[in-house]
């Protein structure tokens, strides 16, 4: 009864697309891609290889923080672990990947640290 052909669908439908139209659908998508790599990807992989080489530059009678916020002195330096004093008399094995920073002996402290 209503059965007519719709010729509205017919006569403006776009030519399907070649090759460009898909790069142009697809350049903002890449661009978000390359911009988290350079934002996010690339830094932290920095990070960690600077942590991988403090790591293997450590060596006894330096000062460690470890990742719990404990500080204490190097001790013994193995392949996978250290020993850290972290009091007198108190020493405790430590995995090297919780350490978050080394003091090299010797390095100046702070200015506003008094030592007596």
């Amino acid at each position: 009864m209503f059965a007519t052909p719709a010729f509205a669908q017919a006569a403006g439908a776009p030519a399907m697309g070649g090759p460009q139209d898909m790069l142009i659908q697809f350049l903002p998508l890449i661009g978000l891609v390359v911009l988290f790599y350079f934002l996010m990807i690339r830094p932290q992989q920095r990070r960690m290889k600077q942590h991988q080489q403090m790591l293997t530059a450590m060596k006894r009678g330096d000062t460690v923080v470890l990742s719990s916020g404990v500080i204490g002195k190097v001790v013994r330096v193995e392949d996978k672990e250290v020993g850290v004093e972290i009091a007198t008399g108190v020493t405790v094995k430590v995995r090297k990947a919780m350490i978050s920073d080394v003091s090299v002996r010797g390095e100046p402290a702070a200015a506003n640290d008094t030592k007596n």
